[in-house]
């Protein structure tokens, strides 16, 4: 967390106007195994990937606070005018990103030695880029109080397409162990993962419901803000559940579920706006150590083998021109602003979170995909997507850059009601 926040500072000394988000990854590199920790001194820095791994709860409660954060922002009063343009840009920039990176890596695992690369990667790596970082995206958003037409889409749709994601992600997968033990497995493809979204957003629902009764309980806002925080924990610890009854797996995603947890919540509790008010200020060091933790876990290893990391390009490529010509096609389609259409696709170019989740089981295969993914992919794509999207955001109006004054500090610290902005 100190690199992460001094690295933060260097960049402003070094006039580098780059989101928080890309100097905590910087930092993780520089106190990874390949770096600081690669002296060998004990406490030091993380000396081994053992290390970075013996921390990833952090990592695992930081996505559940964020997705709950994100689930807020489905707010029924103000999807009515979004709502359906969300689901239909959500949708369809996904599906274009898994259709242009299969078609790129298909052509190229018919001239690649099977051993490193194949159809199976093919399709593999085609599913995981449909998934947009809702981290990344997030900590742009608030750190810049990014507010307009195109945000206001833009949260709903990264949120949708994570959705997206873990379906496509799940039947690709599928596929691809098909071919690889020339053996199909349907409960695997098809049941698996739409039991999966199913019972997340039942548990996630049932759970907002219940969270929505407790806080009545309470009257000091301190309490509220403790049970919130200690929900949002049960929740994550309650979807990592996960067992077989007969050839169906039943398991949760903590995506999903934290997501539907928030919307529940925000759409039932009158006073949901104070309460995540207050807990966005207690989750911004949590989310400091997820990032610095996700850059130091890339192994830089991966960009030894040439072959990989042309891989690698085609695939940012091939899905940062899916991502962009998916959103833009589909918001025109749906009627949305010409500042949207223009300017969404920039935006949801960042990945990590879900992407590397599906990495790690990707890895399964045998081949280089899920490493490949998570470094090539999230270094890039991490390093530079919160850029990309606080560059689309400005240009669209949604950031107004404005110089630091008292009143900006006031702002941060008189807490004040989320609803109607009175201070309290």
């Amino acid at each position: 967390m100190f690199a992460g926040l001094m690295m933060t500072r260097l960049f402003k000394i070094m006039h580098l106007n780059f989101p928080d988000v890309t100097a905590f990854l910087i930092a993780g590199v520089l106190v990874g195994p390949y770096c600081l920790g690669a002296l060998g001194l004990p406490g030091l820095g993380f000396n081994s990937f053992e290390d970075v791994q013996g921390v990833e709860i952090i990592s695992t409660v930081a996505l559940g606070f964020i997705a709950f954060s994100i689930g807020n922002e489905f707010k029924l009063s103000q999807l009515k005018g979004t709502g359906k343009q969300a689901v239909v840009v959500g949708i369809m920039q996904s599906v274009t990103a898994m259709v242009c990176v299969d078609i790129i890596l298909v052509i190229v695992s018919l001239f690649t030695d099977h051993q490193t690369f194949n159809l199976s990667g093919a399709l593999t790596l085609g599913a995981i880029a449909t998934a947009t970082a809702p981290a990344a995206t997030l900590m742009v958003v608030k750190q810049y109080k990014a507010h307009g037409k195109v945000t206001d889409l833009l949260l709903p749709v990264v949120a949708l397409d994570d959705a997206v994601g873990l379906v496509a992600f799940a039947v690709s997968f599928g596929v691809a162990e098909a071919l690889l033990s020339s053996s199909l497995n349907v409960v695997a493809i098809i049941v698996d993962p739409l039991l999966e979204i199913v019972l997340s957003l039942g548990l996630g629902s049932l759970l907002g419901f219940v969270l929505t009764k407790v806080e009545e309980l309470f009257f000091s806002n301190s309490n509220r803000l403790a049970m919130s925080i200690a929900f949002v924990l049960m929740t994550i610890a309650l979807s990592q559940i996960s067992f077989k009854i007969g050839p169906v797996t039943v398991s949760f995603s903590s995506l999903l579920v934290c997501m539907m947890l928030g919307a529940v919540f925000c759409n039932l509790c009158p006073r949901s706006g104070d309460i995540m008010y207050r807990a966005d200020k207690w989750t911004v060091p949590l989310f400091c150590l997820f990032f610095v933790i996700s850059g130091a876990d890339l192994d830089l290893s991966v960009f030894g083998k040439p072959v990989v990391v042309l891989i690698g390009l085609l695939y940012i490529i091939a899905r940062s021109f899916g991502k962009y010509f998916g959103a833009r096609e589909s918001c025109r389609a749906m009627h949305c602003d010409p500042t949207v259409s223009k300017y969404l696709g920039f935006a949801l170019l960042p990945q990590a979170g879900v992407a590397l989740g599906m990495s790690v089981q990707a890895q399964a295969l045998g081949t280089y995909e899920g490493r490949l993914i998570r470094n090539i992919g999230v270094l890039i794509y991490e390093l530079f997507g919160p850029m990309i999207t606080k560059w689309a955001l400005t240009k669209s109006g949604d950031i107004k850059e404005k110089p630091e004054s008292k009143e900006t500090h006031e702002r941060f610290d008189t807490p004040k009601d989320h609803r109607t902005g009175a201070a309290e």
